[in-house]
């Protein structure tokens, strides 16, 4: 078999890279299609920048992904690489050693996705092997790296990464997920350790982890912001990586991350899917998927293209600093600016906050029957809501708020990027006195009337809108709620005294309509 057909016979169909099962929700393989249309927008911003050229023609041009798993986007490189190069480099061999010895480098994440990344990369797993495409090469590894790395304890979490001890502490040959990129002071010198000199690569591209168990496995934190942060430190020309959208709104410990990508003028493409599955299938991840470029020497505004399912909107040219999270529907922003320009108190202040009364979700120390003169107390058992006893002076938390009338919302509320979305669980009117556990949040009134005015808000495609511009999981948390403004809770809410109030138009109100699912406006009772 002749060199050139051992090269171009990974271009037949199907592509085993369709067919390999994720790692989990947490490691998962990028579709070649997907590394692909990465690649495109890469090319694209290049040739803008470059005027107009051909990135796959240039053979100085350096090339890392620090996260690599199935080796895909270093494959995907190397054959564009292989057919632009082609007139520079007319000889095969040759094109194919000086691509895979002077441009194309990887960091594995594990030592399967490391072996798994050599054969996608040199078609064989010994980079230096009489299989191997790469004639050139004086090691096993190649130029696509992989040591088993320990975490560095600081007490009982991972200084560099967060990882907790007690689920990553592992014996000798298991794997510690201590990703080599990230867990270091010093990148520039661990890349020379790599690869055996000081480099300077001009793009980097990648699919990095998404998050690792901490406390003993009860959170997942996040980890492809550490990814994103390092990455930066090495200033690259291009940088592009695919990412969870929740860092846009919310995400454990992502508040800095967040300010930091916002306020970064060099972010000139952001690509926003609101369905993970759009991207990934199969994988179940509530709040969908983005990726973005990164371009060091070209700072200005952002073009923002939203994938809601079929539909697609964008690309939009937009400032990402606007407000302090990022609003993912470029087309709700003009209703979102015209109900704040009424300059309205936001209704975050008659909400409660999260664990009003200092109760977990499951909090048991309640009678499951309640007494005649108990405090109601709402909670979730069971796929059921519920509602027990609990005496007066057992509660010790905000008792100011006792004797209320409450509409309590379930605070968590998932959809999966669906729309048209409900956004919010249902909702029901609490009479005072009442109390309840983490599982809810309230808005407390002063009276019954108040209380149904309210909810009939509540129940509005509306207040769902306003709400959805700030919900990107399914957690529905207090901040969620603040640019949803108060009323007056004298009367029986609908859309269109809402509409009509904050003067939207015939296209605004359609597209609220196409976004959220109408609501029933009567008041579901908690089961006694």
């Amino acid at each position: 078999m002749s060199e050139q057909a051992s090269f171009t016979l990974r271009r037949r169909n199907p592509d085993v890279l369709t067919c390999i099962a994720n790692l989990s929700n947490d490691e998962v393989f990028t579709p070649p299609e997907f590394a692909n249309r990465m690649l495109d927008t890469l090319a694209e911003g290049w040739a803008a920048n470059n005027g107009g050229a051909n990135l796959w023609a240039d053979s100085k041009v350096t090339f890392l992904d620090p996260c690599t798993k199935s080796g895909v986007f270093l494959r995907e490189i190397t054959r564009r690489l292989t057919d632009g190069l082609a007139t520079q480099i007319p000889d095969l061999k040759k094109r194919v050693n000086h691509i895979l010895t002077k441009q194309v480098f990887g960091i594995g994440i594990t030592q399967i996705t490391s072996l798994l990344a050599r054969r996608s990369v040199y078609c064989s797993r010994h980079a230096d092997g009489k299989h191997s495409i790469a004639k050139a090469l004086g090691n096993d590894a190649g130029n696509v790296w992989f040591r088993r790395l320990q975490h560095t304890w600081d007490g009982d979490k991972c200084r560099f990464c967060g990882a907790g001890r007690s689920v990553f502490d592992r014996a000798e040959g298991l794997e510690t997920h201590a990703y080599a990129f990230i867990h270091t002071n010093n990148i520039k010198a661990r890349l020379a350790e790599f690869f055996g000199k000081n480099m300077q690569f001009d793009v980097i591209i990648g699919n990095p982890p998404y998050q690792l168990a901490s406390d003993g496995g009860t959170r997942d934190i996040p980890i492809y912001n550490k990814f994103v942060e390092q990455a930066k430190h090495l200033q690259p020309r291009y940088l592009s990586m695919i990412i969870p959208s929740r860092w846009m709104a919310s995400g454990l410990g992502l508040s800095d991350f967040r300010k930091a990508m916002l306020a970064d003028k060099h972010i000139r493409k952001l690509i926003d899917y609101e369905r993970m599955d759009l991207v990934f299938p199969g994988v179940d991840f509530e709040g969908g998927i983005c990726y973005f470029l990164w371009e060091r020497d070209h700072p200005g505004k952002c073009e923002v293209t939203t994938v809601t399912g079929e539909e697609s909107t964008g690309p939009l040219v937009r400032d990402l600093n606007e407000y302090d999270i990022l609003v993912r529907d470029s087309r709700g922003l003009n209703i979102l600016k015209q109900v704040r320009a009424a300059g309205e108190p936001s209704i975050i202040d008659i909400l409660s906050a999260d664990k009003e009364f200092g109760w977990t979700s499951n909090f048991d120390g309640f009678r499951p029957n309640k007494k005649q003169d108990d405090v109601a107390l709402y909670y979730f058992r069971g796929g059921k809501r519920l509602c027990g006893g609990i005496a007066r002076a057992e509660i010790a938390k905000s008792p100011q708020l006792i004797d209320t009338w409450k509409v309590m919302i379930p605070k968590a509320y998932g959809e999966r990027g669906a729309r048209p979305a409900m956004v919010l669980g249902p909702s029901f009117i609490a009479e005072s006195p009442s109390v309840c556990t983490q599982t809810y949040l309230f808005f407390y009134v002063g009276s019954k009337r108040a209380a149904e005015s309210l909810q009939s808000y509540l129940n509005t495609r509306f207040f769902r809108f306003l709400v959805s511009l700030r919900k990107i999981t399914q957690d529905a948390a207090r901040g969620t709620y603040t640019w949803v403004p108060q009323q007056t809770w004298d009367r029986i809410w609908t859309d269109e005294a809402l509409y009509k109030k904050y003067g939207l138009s015939i296209e605004e109100i359609a597209h609220i309509q196409a976004c959220i699912r109408p609501k029933s406006g009567a008041n579901d009772q908690a089961q006694a």
